[in-house]
């Protein structure tokens, strides 16, 4: 007797990423609307908790057996990714989607022409400088100077993420990239609890908060962590990248089209501006690597 075949597949590795993408803008549009009420630390609080819980569902971590240091890289990941989410909604709190997921892609740029050597790369970064210069408060831009800052704060920490995504894949060896992420958002749930606490606004969690943060949660981690891991077993990271590049494009259509957000024509280019020099360092690398 043979086996059945199932009746569903998945879609193409690129087709993962792009839905990746698009859930996790569309989870910080409905996040952006959730913040307007509870403010960004409860809302944070919310997403970073209720993602941890439905990763749970999913897998839960093993990882017994690896020295102290170890545990405390890991600590110091799941650290990052809660201020990481911190500051990015603090961010769009006070400035429009796209324009801070714009900024906030500084980080993984900047990671990304650290580690290469080419002349042309002096060319992206000067795209992506002048796409923040054209950002900046001082150039005549109406945005809030206080969400630019925590726009950029959030790249750091992204880049930073990055660098200790990549460390502490290399320690756990024997853990999935699923169970590690699960165990980074215990901590920064933990990290992320006194502060909710100290703020006064868990005392006005209603059971729509509850819900929408679970919206949030799975829009924004649980559905772009699944479909991102698995399509890194078919995509070479080079296109992965070039992909997650048009992530500052998308999410300024989604702000427009979700939350009604108009930009004005110097933030189109410069939103334009950063995605170029995203997919160009992506390319390059492409090169560089030859793959």
């Amino acid at each position: 007797m043979s086996k059945l075949k199932p009746s569903l597949t998945l879609p193409p590795p690129t087709v993962l990423v792009l839905i990746s993408i698009a859930s996790t803008q569309l989870g910080s549009a409905f996040a952006k609307t959730i913040i307007q009420e509870l403010g960004p630390t409860l809302t944070v609080l919310l997403r970073v908790g209720l993602s941890a819980i439905a990763l749970l569902l999913l897998q839960r971590p093993q990882l017994k057996g690896y020295s102290r240091s170890s545990y405390l890289l890991l600590i110091l990941f799941g650290l990052d990714l809660a201020a990481m989410n911190f500051s990015f909604y603090a961010a769009i709190n006070r400035i429009p989607l796209g324009i801070a997921v714009t900024l906030e892609f500084i980080g993984p740029l900047g990671v990304a022409c650290a580690n290469s050597r080419r002349i042309l790369d002096v060319l992206w970064i000067f795209l992506a400088g002048v796409g923040i210069f054209l950002l900046a408060p001082i150039t005549g831009s109406s945005l809030d100077p206080i969400g630019v800052a925590f726009a950029l704060l959030a790249g750091f920490f992204w880049g930073a993420y990055i660098i200790l995504s990549a460390r502490v894949g290399k320690v756990f060896t024997t853990v999935n990239g699923l169970a590690l992420m699960t165990a980074a958002l215990i901590v920064g749930t933990l990290a992320l609890l006194p502060l909710g606490i100290l703020s006064g606004s868990l005392l006005r969690l209603e059971p729509r908060y509850i819900a929408l943060g679970l919206a949030v949660a799975i829009l924004s981690s649980a559905i772009p962590y699944t479909f991102e891991l698995e399509a890194l077993k078919k995509l070479p990271v080079r296109v992965f990248g070039v992909l997650m590049s048009l992530e500052p494009a998308i999410a300024t259509l989604l702000g427009w089209i979700v939350l009604r957000e108009q930009l004005e024509f110097r933030a189109i280019v410069a939103v334009g501006l950063v995605t170029l020099a995203s997919v160009g360092a992506s390319v390059l690398e492409k090169r560089q690597s030859g793959k």
